[in-house]
């Protein structure tokens, strides 16, 4: 018997992987890599507050 899940057609989003600290060279790059961390995070958590939604049972 297998115990793999079918997959759902809507997947929840993934987190962007947060950079290393070796990853920024501590310059003030404009923009810095967690500069660029940050805004993805906000994408990643408007994408899954629509997610969240889409997911919610509906109110009678």
């Amino acid at each position: 018997m297998s115990t793999n899940t079918i997959p759902d057609d809507d997947p929840p989003p993934v987190p962007p992987e947060r950079p290393a600290p070796e990853e920024c060279c501590n310059s003030g790059c404009i923009p810095c890599v967690y500069d660029r961390y940050e805004e993805e995070m906000e994408l990643y958590r408007d994408a899954l507050k629509a997610w969240r939604a889409r997911k919610a049972p509906a109110k009678p």
